[in-house]
């Protein structure tokens, strides 16, 4: 097995990984990178690849993956403070995802992604585009999770299937999270935001489901 490290935005590269390979990259990897390792890697039959950073820098490599037919690279993410991502995969942070990263075994895991071709690894937040309440009509699988005026919708990804939870702002009230294969969103027009990274131009619809093929976690 080959292990090689994707260093994301200088992020602090953990005692148990300072002797392998490693590769620096922007916060967002490049994706003329992605394609210069992944051929390297390709050589050996169990290839491994850790990435340093957060949830959009991860989100950039599997999407890369995804489109590239690469879902096959064992993955292990080590980011440095908890995030939306680090939760919903229960990798842990810092030394200890390190850790986890080296010395764990792959795991099938659903991998969700979009309408336009983007993965999700930690959240997405949905809000109207004006600044006030996001109108309109969203269901998960064959649940209605809402219909008429709400403050934002959520969405995130989960560790077993079915795959991705949603969940709506009402104010004050609790939020009830509904798990499905997909969620999909009609509205007048709304801004989306994929862990952190918000989109230019409204949408007047969004999808987020689960990819016909999992990714390799390595937990």
């Amino acid at each position: 097995m080959s292990t090689h490290v994707l260093r994301c935005d200088g992020a602090p590269v953990p005692i148990a990984l300072a002797s392998l390979p490693l590769t620096q990259t922007s916060a967002i990897p490049d994706t003329t990178v992605l394609d210069e390792l992944l051929p390297v890697m390709a050589a050996d039959s169990l290839p491994r690849l850790i990435v340093l950073g957060e949830d959009a820098g991860l989100a950039a490599v599997l999407t890369h993956l995804m489109r590239t037919e690469r879902l096959g690279v064992e993955i292990g993410y080590v980011p440095v403070d908890r995030t939306y991502g680090s939760r919903a995969y229960e990798t842990g942070t810092g030394s200890a995802a390190a850790k986890r990263a080296l010395d764990g075994k792959p795991q099938e895991t659903p991998l969700i992604r979009d309408d336009t071709g983007k993965v999700l690894i930690g959240r997405a937040t949905l809000v109207a585009e004006d600044g006030g309440k996001l109108e309109g009509e969203a269901y998960v699988d064959d649940t209605r999770l809402f219909t008429g005026k709400v403050a934002a919708l959520l969405v995130s990804p989960t560790l077993e299937l079915p795959g991705l939870h949603a969940s709506v702002h009402r104010g004050l009230r609790k939020k009830r999270w509904v798990e499905g294969r997909a969620m999909q969103l009609g509205t007048r027009g709304a801004i989306v935001t994929r862990d952190g990274i918000t989109t230019d131009k409204p949408v007047r619809r969004s999808t987020f489901y689960r990819h016909h093929e999992p990714w390799l976690l390595v937990r």
